[in-house]
């Protein structure tokens, strides 16, 4: 064989070698993504029409999420939370309409004290969807039903399921999420 064709030959396979590996980077990527967004990662690839505009998207989040100072909450910050809720859930009985506003108020406030802007609900529900996907289709139920509600076009039942909603969320943030908070 001579040089030209080993050089050739050995080309050809670098050129393989590298096709694999962005394939592999790739392939790897989507899992990731599929994984730490869940349901979210559906909702992107609808928006945007096409995987690769939706993994963009998702891979910002990221980046912006990872500017974020969050902050776990101390014993005595998640007691008070966990008080107000309990307030709050007491407060449906006699004024649903109030206790769903207050619930909302609540996980705004419990969002500000772990880091998160509260400005906007799309960019809230962007910067959630990196940790705490799991339970951002309730926050999207319940941000829905409040402000149905705000137009006086939600029943007591639909804010009952709010109220659900609002729980789950609520409980989820309130969690130690010590793995992704700074100090």
């Amino acid at each position: 064989m001579s040089t030209g064709t080993t050089i050739g030959v050995i080309i050809a396979v670098l050129v393989v070698l590298v096709v694999i590996a962005v394939l592999l980077k790739v392939a790897m990527q989507r899992k990731r993504l599929r994984s730490t967004f869940g349901p979210e990662y559906d909702r992107a690839l609808e928006r945007n029409g096409n995987r690769m505009a939706a993994e963009r998207e998702l891979a910002e989040r990221e980046r912006e999420h990872s500017k974020l100072e969050l902050r776990a909450l101390n014993a005595v910050t998640r007691e008070n939370y966990t008080r107000n809720w309990t307030l709050v859930q007491e407060q449906f009985v006699d004024e649903p309409t109030q206790a769903v506003v207050q619930a909302d108020h609540l996980v705004t406030d419990l969002m500000a004290e772990r880091g998160y802007p509260t400005e906007g609900y799309e960019h809230q529900a962007k910067l959630l969807s990196v940790q705490h996907a799991r339970t951002l289709d309730h926050y999207r139920e319940a941000h829905t039903i409040y402000e149905r509600q705000e137009r006086g076009e939600a029943s007591t039942e639909d804010l009952r399921t709010a109220m659900v909603h609002y729980r789950t969320v609520f409980e989820d943030l309130l969690g130690d999420h010590r793995e992704g908070a700074r100090s």
